[in-house]
């Protein structure tokens, strides 16, 4: 006699048969929307058809049309999956539960990264054992990506792919108690693309009252393109594709050619008279809107609305993973500090300048990370931070990770994604460990792993991560490494270059 049967959970949409894994109950590849076929790739997600009988949730589903995504000498496989896995079903979510059951959980659902055009629920950083392990309802989600989920198409509605996290968030409300959760007590975090994802759902007013917590790992609240940058990649895509782009135009396109054209878009100058590339040229795809997220949570702050907690941070090298594997860290140059600056900032001599000073004794190879790792997530986090902070009923907090990856022969440092093991709890995982893979051939300090992981689930479930809140006097940080130390205001100096300000864009204000 079986005395493990596989569960079955009934859902508002119909009853899943799910897996039992020790400790877990795994559930995958959940409809939470109907397929995205046609000319309805380019409209707001719709509710799945209701289906009979019990639907299989033991194998992993289709994902979203993408190309396959490489990074040099560094072995991304376990971030960024496999590649793409066919089918039109795959608007879909991932479920991790308690296998002891109960009820009333605390539930946290993630949005991958990769760079808007990668990335899904099949990645085996993303297994949500270790939160059903300890508690928690983990659920994981895909949403469309490239031309089909962010492409500013005449016609269609802006950010679908924010737009499905949206809907997979009222698919968790509906369904959350069904495998043990509490729908009022929702964590939604991101790392990356998917961090600047979080951030634009905390400016969605149709998402008020989805979720009571947010994290944001390595994001940016000035991550967006306006309108006329959006444009831009809109024009460059319509001619990739031989067709003036519009809805009906691209309805009857392939996935296949989509995909294709997408990765033609590389290399686009998106900047205008007023305002920087938020993305310094590193891909062609993000939120398009009228205001940056953080400008609209400062709005909502001023203006009363109800906010959720939020927990925030940056990596202390992520600019590392944009160099190192692909040959282009040691080969740093004068000009290429330069360059960076450029990019990144209206006055870059000045920039220049500030980092020189703040960072004494830091190779041309440093400097350059750094000041694209502000460029991308750190000034954005930063403003995130300080506008959330203004919010009279809710509280922020703030991170650094610190602890260096031994991977590349020890260049790769506490580059962008690298926490991810930690707050999964995966550390010790064997595809996560070797010279090139993430974490690097030294054994990661499993003490870390837990600490961090425990932070995660403690801030889902209490809202309090175990330090001071951060506000704009203080700016009280965790740096987290092999050693916890709190400070206030962290490059502070370096903050002061970018002078950021509600309303203004960080870019192309100085001095």
């Amino acid at each position: 006699m079986n005395q493990h049967p596989d569960p079955v959970v009934a859902t508002a949409q119909g009853a899943v048969r799910g897996l039992r894994r020790g400790r877990t109950l795994m559930f995958q590849n959940i409809p939470y929307a109907a397929p995205p076929r046609g000319a309805d790739r380019f409209a707001p997600p719709r509710p799945h058809e209701p289906w009979q009988g019990v639907r299989d949730a033991t194998v992993p589903g289709p994902t979203a049309p993408q190309s396959e995504r490489r990074l040099g000498d560094i072995d991304m496989t376990p971030y960024f999956g496999t590649g793409w896995s066919r089918g039109e079903d795959y608007l879909t979510v991932n479920v991790f539960a308690p296998a002891a059951g109960g009820g009333g959980l605390p539930v946290m659902v993630f949005v991958h990264g990769g760079g808007f055009v990668a990335g899904s629920t099949r990645a085996t950083l993303y297994d949500g054992s270790a939160f059903a392990r300890d508690g928690v309802v983990l659920v994981t989600l895909n949403y469309r990506l490239g031309i089909a989920g962010f492409l500013d198409v005449p016609g269609a509605p802006a950010n679908r792919g924010l737009l499905d996290v949206v809907a997979a968030l009222r698919w968790v409300k509906e369904n959350a108690s069904a495998f043990g959760g509490d729908p009022r007590n929702v964590t939604l975090f991101g790392q990356s693309a998917g961090a600047t994802v979080v951030g634009g759902v905390l400016a969605t007013p149709e998402a008020t009252g989805l979720f009571r917590r947010a994290i944001v790992q390595s994001g940016s609240g000035l991550g967006a393109f306006t309108p006329e940058q959006a444009a831009r990649v809109t024009r460059a895509a319509g001619e990739a594709l031989g067709v003036e782009p519009s809805v009906d135009a691209f309805a009857g396109i392939p996935d296949e050619r989509l995909v294709e054209a997408a990765a033609d878009l590389a290399g686009i100058d998106l900047r205008t008279e007023t305002h920087g590339d938020p993305l310094i040229g590193l891909s062609p795809f993000s939120l398009v809107l009228d205001a940056q997220p953080a400008v609209s949570v400062a709005a909502s702050a001023a203006g009363g609305a109800p906010g959720v907690d939020l927990l925030i941070g940056t990596n202390t090298e992520e600019g590392n993973l944009y160099l190192v594997p692909v040959g282009k860290y040691a080969t740093s140059t004068a000009a290429d500090v330069d360059e960076a600056a450029a990019r990144s900032h209206p006055d870059p001599a000045r920039l220049v300048r500030t980092y020189r000073a703040s960072r004494p004794g830091a190779s041309f190879a440093e400097l350059r990370s750094a000041i694209m790792a502000d460029a991308l997530f750190g000034v954005g986090s930063r403003a995130l931070a300080d506008a959330h902070a203004a919010h009279p009923r809710s509280a922020t907090y703030a991170y650094e990770f610190a602890w260096r990856s031994h991977a590349l022969g020890g260049a790769l440092g506490a580059t962008h994604g690298v926490e991810l093991p930690f707050v999964f709890d995966l550390a010790d995982r064997a595809e996560l460990n070797g010279p090139d893979a993430l974490l690097g051939p030294d054994e990661a300090p499993a003490d870390l792993a837990t600490r961090v992981h425990e932070t995660w689930v403690r801030f889902a479930r209490t809202g309090d991560p175990g330090w001071d809140p951060y506000d704009t006097g203080r700016r009280a940080t965790m740096r987290i490494d092999t050693e916890w130390t709190q400070v206030d205001d962290p490059r502070g100096q370096e903050r002061q270059a970018w002078t950021w300000s509600p309303g203004r864009d960080v870019r192309r204000r100085g001095r």
